[in-house]
């Protein structure tokens, strides 16, 4: 099966712009972005340069994978920055299940924020095992495998400029499947 275009580099940059200009309406004091790492990095640098008139500081977090019926995650690189007493925003790639949001806001949350709000630019409630919305979100998805603007298998495609919903037995079966059909534009012909 041939990966689909979900959104085009077009509607990426609509969806970045909407959500850019809302955290900038809601954060008039400036804002403290919080990318967690590797997904959220291509999204979050799309959304930093798209927040006007306010002061924006970046910063990253990354957690180990959850660890199979454990539920236990360790945090792999922490903040630099000090986020007490101010706004902060939470910038994952997609929210599935969770369980990394809810860590995450419970690790960040501890630390004393003015304000703590969380944005996407995927979501995916249908697989939701840990009740969590967002205040921000890009997109809605139904329960397909995507690729693209960050999302990855085996860190390959986090590079595509667009999102493509793609076959996840191929991916399993051979994570290189679609190299050679992604790296090109949708458009392009090529």
């Amino acid at each position: 099966m041939a990966p689909g275009v979900v959104l085009d580099e077009a509607a990426i940059r609509e969806h970045v712009e909407r959500l850019a200009a809302a955290i900038g309406r809601d954060h008039p004091d400036g804002v403290v972005l919080v990318g967690v790492l590797k997904g959220a990095l291509i999204f979050l640098a799309d959304l930093a340069r798209g927040i006007r008139d306010i002061d924006v500081t970046v910063d990253f977090i990354s957690i180990s994978r959850f660890a199979p019926d454990s539920g236990r995650v360790k945090i792999l690189h922490d903040l630099a920055t000090d986020i007490s007493g101010r706004d902060v925003v939470l910038v994952e790639d997609i929210v599935d299940t969770g369980l990394t949001l809810a860590y995450l806001v419970g690790q960040l949350s501890a630390r004393g924020p003015r304000r703590l709000s969380t944005c996407a630019m995927f979501d995916r409630p249908v697989r939701r095992i840990v009740p969590q919305t967002l205040d921000y979100c890009g997109l809605e998805l139904a329960d397909e495998y995507v690729l693209g603007y960050g999302l990855h298998v085996r860190d390959l495609y986090r590079n595509v400029p667009y999102v493509v919903a793609a076959d996840r037995n191929t991916l399993v079966a051979d994570p290189d499947a679609y190299v050679g059909d992604l790296y090109r534009r949708p458009d392009s012909g090529r």
